[in-house]
């Protein structure tokens, strides 16, 4: 078990990610390259989401950038509810700097099974502390 956002976990979903191999993306998350900046009660964190996974730090590559906080975030990964993730848009508890046309697009996308199989054993390893 990892703590959600910690260096440790961002290893631990690392190496799950080499392991799973071709995760079969559909093209609009295997193109997606957004960078997060997470609130939290104690650090700020920058990660970016890249080739179907959460990476620590930002990537040069990003057009869009997402300010959401901690808790949002661990919304989304462990419920991915586009309802939900939509409403926290709305609300403005997600905002979005740049390009915003990557996100619309992932709207339609469905995540693989190789993804679904991966994020489910990411969720197993992760605690919310």
């Amino acid at each position: 078990m990892a703590v959600f956002l910690t260096d440790e976990w961002f290893e631990q979903v690392e190496k799950m990610g080499s392991e799973a191999g071709e995760l079969n993306l559909p093209p609009a998350l295997a193109n997606m390259i957004v960078n997060l900046k997470v609130s939290d009660t104690e650090q700020d964190i920058e990660a970016n989401f890249a080739d179907g996974l959460l990476h620590r730090g930002l990537n040069n590559s990003a057009t869009t950038t997402l300010l959401l906080d901690r808790t949002i975030l661990q919304s989304i990964i462990t419920d991915f509810d586009t309802n939900q993730i939509m409403g926290a848009f709305m609300s403005g508890k997600i905002r979005v700097e740049g390009d915003m046309s990557q996100l619309m697009a992932v709207q339609t996308a469905r995540p693989s099974a190789e993804q679904k199989e991966l994020y489910t054993r990411i969720k197993s390893m992760t605690t919310m502390a």
